[in-house]
């Protein structure tokens, strides 16, 4: 009589052996990603390929729109309005309706918008790549997803197949035991 290996031992070593081949695909996703996350990093990318004058620009931006900046020229705006209106310190070189003071401001709107303008492009830019490289990751994720799921459909259907197998050796191993018993009632 032919033995029959356990259904635990075969079915152990079928998911060992799935798992196994798991977690090799699960290493070569993470290396894949340790890999190429070096060369993703939109603000690495971006901050790296600035000249000086980009970088000059994006300096006066920031500062332009920082709040320390704000409220310095409020208070310069403020002293520059109250010392000419009240000649406290000396006659007013500046008279209502502040043509000087607006003179300046102008200057300054006209002299800060380029920059502005310039650093706002270069964010765009730097949204579009990193909307360009999201747009790959997705698409990667979505390959991998893929994979795990034939391979998952796989061990699905390697595992029925082998529990048919032990299944019709255990109604072989059934039968045979039913006619040594019909034989030794009959004889």
């Amino acid at each position: 009589m032919a033995s029959v290996p356990s259904p635990p031992n075969a079915a152990e070593q079928h998911a060992n052996a799935m798992a196994e081949h798991l977690r090799a695909i699960e290493g070569r996703i993470v290396a894949a990603i340790h890999h190429k996350r070096a060369t993703r990093d939109v603000n690495k990318l971006h901050d790296e390929s600035l000249t000086l004058g980009q970088r000059i620009a994006d300096g006066v931006a920031a500062t332009m729109g920082s709040w320390p900046f704000i409220i310095s020229q409020s208070v310069i705006l403020a002293a520059w309005i109250a010392l000419n209106i009240s000649e406290l310190i000396w006659r007013a070189w500046d008279p209502y309706p502040f043509i000087l003071l607006n003179l300046m401001l102008s200057f300054q709107a006209a002299y800060a918008a380029p920059f502005i303008m310039m650093s706002q492009n270069r964010q765009a830019t730097k949204d579009r790549l990193q909307a360009e490289l999201d747009l790959q990751t997705d698409l990667k994720a979505e390959t991998l997803i893929e994979e795990l799921h034939g391979n998952v459909e796989t061990l699905r259907i390697q595992q029925w197949r082998e529990l048919l197998t032990i299944q019709q050796s255990q109604i072989d191993l059934l039968q045979n035991m039913l006619k040594r018993l019909e034989g030794q009632a009959a004889g």
